[in-house]
């Protein structure tokens, strides 16, 4: 006889009335970097979000799938991991990554002085401070 625990094994998946219900986790992608608006941290019912030194990552074992980040991002920085672009696909291993060695972050801030500059650039990977 195989039993299964009654809770989540590793944040990503749940129990419903379906029996096991997978999720999947959201990521924040380039578009973050030196703008690091936190307007996602307000919506976020888990508490996922890590603040790093200029930008912000989801910890994929606390998303739990709400989709609430995802409009209040300004620079349209977040995806969900099935849809994040693929110039943009290695961003998942680096949120999980991240999101391990960074700290929580549970309100709001204000963002940097120059955001608003930082949000016209595309290209900023090379800008990223761990």
């Amino acid at each position: 006889m195989i039993t299964y625990p009654l809770s989540s094994r590793n944040g990503r998946e749940s129990f419903g009335p379906g029996g096991l219900v997978l999720t999947m986790a959201y990521v924040v992608t380039e578009s973050c970097i030196k703008c690091k608006y936190t307007d996602c941290v307000d919506v976020c019912p888990v508490d996922c979000f890590r603040e790093g030194p200029n930008m912000l990552v989801i910890d994929p074992e606390e998303c739990i799938d709400c989709t609430l980040c995802v409009p209040e991002c300004p620079v349209e920085a977040i995806f969900a991991e099935d849809d994040v672009p693929p110039a943009q696909r290695d961003w998942i291993p680096i949120n999980a990554e991240l999101s391990k060695a960074w700290k929580p972050i549970v309100e709001r801030k204000p963002a940097p002085a120059d955001a608003d500059e930082w949000a016209k650039v595309k290209e900023k990977k090379q800008l990223l401070e761990r």
